[in-house]
């Protein structure tokens, strides 16, 4: 027989808990019926279900009464055993406006099957979200018409779970690998198709269309540079390559040039369960800034070298005549002409040293922020006649051909005379130094409303364009001549760019190269107007006693911020009341009614802003002159105070000339 025998109640002996429930129950009052009165079809539906470990339901008739197994039991929690028998809709209705539509295809014989269907349920007395697979099959009554529907199901909430949790994994990974600083990237396959690759590396190699594409197609650029053979190697072998500082030539922009970027980095194959090679994995970092960086150091090493080497040398040139003419000194058959020739001999030589070393200690203190300049409105023209000054014996001595341009009219600069006059001087002196005999110098000036620009121009030794770019660095000094006829440290160009830019200028070289000359152009602020040299006898101003006096008030929590320019507007002749508060300068301010009042903002309690409404309220200093006083100097914070009432805005520390002068055209 397909099913075992009936029992006294129709139902299989069989059938687990769910099964002894069923023989057990009082079927009468239940919309099923007595069992015995079921038909053979409902039966053999029940004897199928009992006998199952799968999950499964039947609902039989107009109400569609629930009867299932042992393995669907666990499905329905405390439903359970009150469900069986109820019809469907009472035992599931949270879900039957959801499953209602499937029911009702399966009654009219059409099964359905879905898959990880998420449903929410109340099974323990609290509402979760849970997810099923599962078929619904209309069941057919003896008479062939569909009396019911068939139910396998199986819960799939664990699966759906930790798929989803392995998603988010991946996706975490994912996004670690996007936001790892080294670059990743991981190819797949024999011809390495590009599979992933991370922010860094797209910032590497530059933007452009990389993944699903292999290697030589997306990275066309890298050919001829052995990166491919290195990746067909570590596929082949199965054995890592280690890359360091490796150069690689780049087109990180579309139709640019190659770039050299160094990388350290690493091809790593990746393995299946089985063993064999599915990939590689790629991992690194850029290092070109670092490699760039190295390479400054060494060459700056390496001028630095050049320069004691340079150094040693220009010491011993003046030391090796002072010590001869220190030995024949010593002779005392020696005429007075000759202790005069030798005399001088030691005094340039002398001179010499001191000029190294004035170099060298000028160049310290401008690197060390040491130099402050002393400045003043200058014409420039008197800085060029200073300059020329000092050079003009050295031009004479190479019979050079000296000529200046200076245009009509007063070209006058903010600077530092004697510093300036080092600038043009330095700049003549090389000019004269690089410039064969019998060449040609020239001093040109230029400007306009805002710039004046001065160029010294020879047709001397000119500049390799190679050195161009640093001349201006320490250390570096173009080729000398055999006889080193030139002298000097090469330190004068670094001194005089520096002292340029203390100035607030820029200087520029300009050369066609090697034995065609070169210019250095000057370009400083040019002033309009003659301004006065302030008075350096002693710190301080002369305060002029004030022409009109008038009644102020000074409000600051600072007693002695207060005190101190309350002080010095008595100087002045001003009749003066001191606060120390807001509440205390609503109080004087009623009794005495001033006509000035500076208020500071950041006063505790009620603040400056909050006074300043107050006093515009007030009929004693509606019309009154308002002044803040605040260490807050932003375009904003003077609109913020200009709107709660007051005329003026000072920043601390507050210059006393511009109270001078607020109140001289105010009051």
């Amino acid at each position: 027989m397909l099913f075992p025998e009936l029992s006294g109640n129709n139902f299989p002996a069989e059938g687990g808990e769910t099964g002894g429930l069923m023989r057990s129950l009082d079927w009468v009052g239940s919309s099923l019926g007595p069992p015995e009165l079921w038909p053979q079809s409902l039966h053999s539906v029940v004897g199928l279900i009992l006998g199952s470990k799968f999950p499964m339901f039947v609902a039989w008739g107009p109400k569609l009464g629930f009867l299932y197994n042992d393995a669907y039991a666990a499905l329905l929690g405390a439903k359970h055993p009150s469900a069986l028998g109820k019809p469907f809709q009472d035992v599931w209705p949270e879900i039957w406006d959801d499953i209602h539509p499937i029911v009702v295809k399966a009654l009219a014989g059409e099964a359905s099957y879905f898959e990880n269907l998420p449903l929410t349920v109340l099974r323990k007395g609290l509402e979760e979200q849970a997810w099923f697979t599962f078929s619904y099959s209309p069941v057919r009554g003896e008479t062939g018409a569909v009396a019911g529907m068939f139910c396998v199901v199986t819960e799939t909430t664990e699966q759906v779970l930790a798929t989803r949790h392995r998603e988010a994994e991946y996706e975490r990974m994912r996004s670690l690998f996007q936001q790892a600083p080294g670059i990743i990237a991981v190819l797949r396959e024999p011809n390495h198709i590009m599979e992933i690759a991370n922010e860094a590396f797209c910032q590497l190699v530059g933007r452009r269309d990389l993944l699903g594409k292999p290697v030589r197609e997306a990275l066309p650029d890298l050919a001829g540079q052995g990166f491919y053979e290195l990746l067909d190697r570590v596929h082949a072998t199965g054995k890592p390559y280690f890359g360091r500082q490796a150069s690689v030539k780049l087109q990180r922009r579309p139709d640019g040039p190659l770039e050299e970027r160094f990388v350290d980095f690493v091809y790593q194959p990746t393995f299946d369960h089985r063993g064999s090679i599915t990939g590689i994995f790629i991992e690194g970092t850029d290092v070109t800034e670092a490699v760039r960086a190295q390479e400054v150091l060494k060459e700056a090493n390496r001028r630095k070298d050049e320069f004691l080497a340079m150094l040693a040398h220009e010491l011993r040139n003046p030391l090796a005549p002072i010590a001869t003419a220190a030995e024949l000194l010593k002779l005392s058959a020696f005429d007075e002409a000759r202790v005069r020739n030798t005399s001088d001999v030691i005094s340039r030589q002398v001179a010499h040293l001191t000029e190294l070393v004035d170099d060298l200690l000028d160049v310290s203190r401008v690197t060390r922020g040491l130099i402050t300049l002393d400045e003043e409105t200058l014409s420039i023209s008197a800085v060029l006649a200073d300059s020329i000054e000092q050079t003009h014996a050295l031009m004479e001595a190479k019979r050079h051909h000296f000529h200046v341009h200076v245009p009509e009219g007063q070209f006058l600069v903010k600077g530092d005379r004697t510093r300036l006059t080092q600038v043009f001087a330095n700049l003549l002196a090389n000019a004269a130094k690089y410039t064969p005999s019998d060449g040609h110098i020239s001093l040109r000036v230029e400007g306009d409303e805002s710039q004046v620009r001065i160029a010294v121009e020879d047709n001397g030794a000119g500049i390799e364009p190679s050195l161009q770019t640093n001349i201006f660095e320490l250390f570096t000094q173009g080729e000398r001549t055999p006889d080193r006829a030139q002298g000097g440290l090469g330190l004068g160009l670094a001194l005089v760019k520096s002292l340029v830019e203390l100035h607030r200028g820029q200087v520029a070289v300009r050369s066609d190269g090697a034995g065609k000359g070169s210019a250095f152009t000057v370009t400083l602020t040019r002033e309009i107007e003659v301004k006065e040299r302030p008075d350096r006898r002693r710190p301080g101003i002369e305060i002029p006693p004030a022409s009109n006096k008038a009644k102020v008030l000074v409000v600051d929590d600072n007693k002695d911020a207060a005190d101190m320019l309350s002080l010095s507007l008595q100087a002045l002749g001003h009749v003066v009341s001191v606060a120390y508060d807001s509440a205390d300068a609503l109080v004087v301010a009623e009794r005495t009614s001033p006509t000035v009042l500076f208020l500071d903002i950041g006063l505790p309690g009620m603040n400056g802003y909050q006074l300043a409404r107050r006093l515009r309220a007030a009929p004693e200093t509606a019309s009154s002159l308002l002044v803040a006083v605040t260490g807050y100097g932003q375009p904003g914070d003077k609109e913020r105070a200009l709107h709660a009432g007051f005329d003026h805005h000072l920043v601390k520390p507050v210059n006393f000339t511009e109270v001078v002068k607020l109140l001289a055209t105010t009051i």
